[in-house]
């Protein structure tokens, strides 16, 4: 199932996205063939049903598709490729951070580029939504406490990354974290194409076959130490091929199966 949030007449409302997914080239795609089957309530936190009312895809604003109410959780350097790139050793054990709620934003949102950096840079990223409390999860356990994925975008200021030691700042400043354009609740993610374009160039063209630590082992990981509540989100990490954006740029990422998740990039 294909779950969106969208705004239709001003009301903020939920839908399940009907209809066969169009291919995507250079970052876009033709949705004219989707619509919405409009759910009556937030389906991630009680039962919905349908109301009924259908909508065209292209006659609504989508936003995120979660608003995590407690946290985003980074995964570091989650491909060899990136960590290369940058001249990082890869991680023996998952290298995570922290990204505010206030950092999330959705499909046509703007990313807003902070005064204080020089060099704000993409990340291509699959994001896994939590939808079960998860403490103490054993990895062959993973999967039943996730309610599906979606797209992300892990937007780092490089230069106060590098400055400041640690990441808070670099990657949790106001819309740092893009999401969407809906969460698929069922899918085989052990390999799935993620790339991204920087107006319509292609950067980023990875597959999560080439993870170092996979979803099960994350999750374990993480729950270690860390309740995951419902609604959580954790980015996965990003493959080879980062790089700047400047106000002006429109930055495109696709990952298979869940679509197009675009946003403009404007000074702050």
């Amino acid at each position: 199932m294909r779950i969106a949030r969208f705004v239709h007449q001003d009301e903020p409302k939920y839908g399940v996205v009907e209809g066969e997914a169009p291919q995507i080239e250079n970052g876009t795609w033709d949705t004219s063939g989707l619509s919405l089957a409009v759910l009556d309530q937030d389906p991630f936190f009680a039962p919905a049903q349908s109301t009924g009312e259908r909508l065209k895809f292209d006659d609504v604003r989508l936003v995120s598709p979660i608003l995590p109410r407690s946290k985003v959780i980074g995964v570091g350097r989650n491909f060899a490729d990136h960590a290369a790139e940058l001249g990082n050793e890869v991680p023996v054990s998952p290298l995570t951070f922290f990204k505010p709620n206030t950092s999330v934003i959705g499909p046509g949102d703007p990313i807003r580029l902070p005064s204080i950096s020089e060099y704000v840079s993409y990340e291509a990223e699959l994001a896994v939504v939590i939808g079960r409390v998860a403490k103490g999860v054993k990895a062959e356990n993973a999967y039943d406490h996730v309610l599906g994925y979606t797209a992300g975008n892990d937007v780092t200021m490089r230069d106060i990354q590098k400055a400041d030691k640690q990441w808070s700042r670099a990657k949790g400043f106001d819309t740092s974290c893009p999401l969407g354009p809906w969460i698929e609740t069922e899918m085989d993610v052990d390999s799935l194409g993620i790339r991204s374009w920087v107006d319509g160039d292609l950067k980023q063209d990875g597959n999560t076959e080439d993870f170092i630590f996979d979803i099960p082992t994350l999750i374990e990981h993480l729950s270690e130490t860390i309740t995951l509540l419902p609604g959580d989100v954790i980015l996965t990490g990003t493959p080879a091929g980062v790089g700047q954006i400047v106000a002006g740029n429109r930055v495109d990422i696709a990952i298979d199966g869940l679509g197009v998740l675009s946003n403009p990039v404007m000074d702050a």
